[in-house]
């Protein structure tokens, strides 16, 4: 298993940023060597149409019109993100191929791919949280539970009877109820499937009774009464669902974890270049129309985390989410 350290530099970026996408400025003067000069392919580890593709197609256009070129999103789907995150790491570090990171290519897969070929921190520039995800315990309608604590109690009665989805071995879904039963002493058996589309079928189907993912792909159901949210993953009780508590209220902070999505260059690149992404993303993410955007889908809107301290973050994840991936054995295929 790779071994993840603290990474050794640090950006220290000032921002000063303004508020509204119709006065967008170009930043692109203000790097070195005019950076950027030519269209930046934007990758995608994943297929069209699924929450980090469509993150990267909200932020692209933004982008574009801040650094004064076009971002060409390109999807290189395969192994869970792992080929294109590798390409990405392997390719020339002069900020012109750039990827959407996620927790699933740059958390759950080195963790849980031994052969993965990537470090998350030591093999990037990672630059900035494009929007944070908040993770839901959810379970199907017909399951007599109405809150955490009621799970819990549940799940200990009947160690080994409840089952979870998750959207294949050593995903993120997986490890989130992992930590969850590391936390709650309880026992429940796991079902992979391959990918969120089937599993979100599984949910519906009462195939699985519960998981605690991503709430983006649930929100619907959730909203059309199919299935109930007992608690999010968030700072704050979220405005779609006002009445469900954080994980904090009900009573285990240390699984308040939201997920995020983040934008990533090769390791290498230039300080100034990754000075000059970091804030056309966060100009681009404060303009009242991407923040009404992102909350329209139920994504948290990233707050200003410069890259050192998004760097800080991950690396505090991965010594977390590693504890439980060794104590509960996972591999991925």
């Amino acid at each position: 298993m790779t071994s993840f350290m603290q990474p050794n530099r640090r950006h220290i970026l000032h921002t000063g940023l303004g508020l509204g996408l119709a006065g967008l400025a170009p930043l692109a003067a203000q790097a070195q060597d005019k950076y950027p000069s030519r269209p930046i392919t934007l990758v995608v580890p994943f297929p069209p149409g699924g929450s980090v593709d469509i993150m990267a197609r909200q932020y692209s256009e933004p982008l574009s019109r801040i650094l004064g070129v076009p971002i060409v999103v390109e999807n290189r789907a395969g192994a869970g993100g792992s080929v294109a995150s590798l390409g990405v790491a392997r390719a020339k570090p002069d900020g012109y191929t750039l990827v959407v990171s996620s927790q699933s290519s740059h958390l759950a897969n080195p963790l849980t791919q031994p052969k993965v070929g990537y470090d998350p921190i030591k093999d990037f520039e990672n630059i900035a949280i494009l929007g944070r995800q908040p993770n839901a315990l959810v379970v199907h309608s017909s399951l007599p539970i109405k809150s955490v604590k009621e799970f819990v109690d549940y799940a200990k009665k009947n160690p080994g009877k409840l089952n979870y989805g998750s959207g294949g071995v050593g995903s993120m879904g997986q490890l989130n109820v992992e930590m969850f039963k590391a936390v709650t002493g309880t026992h429940t058996t796991h079902i992979p499937y391959r990918g969120g589309t089937p599993l979100i079928t599984a949910v519906l189907a009462n195939e699985v009774q519960f998981i605690l993912d991503n709430l983006v792909i649930m929100l619907p159901h959730v909203q059309a009464g199919k299935v109930r949210t007992l608690a999010v993953a968030s700072d704050q009780r979220l405005p779609q669902l006002p009445d469900v508590p954080t994980m904090a209220e009900a009573g285990y902070p240390e699984l308040n974890l939201t997920s995020w999505t983040g934008l990533a260059a090769p390791g290498g690149t230039p300080d100034a270049i990754v000075q000059t992404l970091y804030k056309a993303v966060r100009q681009a993410a404060t303009a009242p129309a991407m923040v009404a955007n992102l909350k329209e889908r139920g994504v948290i809107v990233p707050e200003e985390m410069a890259p050192a301290a998004f760097e800080k973050m991950m690396a505090e994840r991965l010594v977390k989410f590693g504890d439980v991936v060794r104590k509960a054995g996972i591999t991925a295929e």
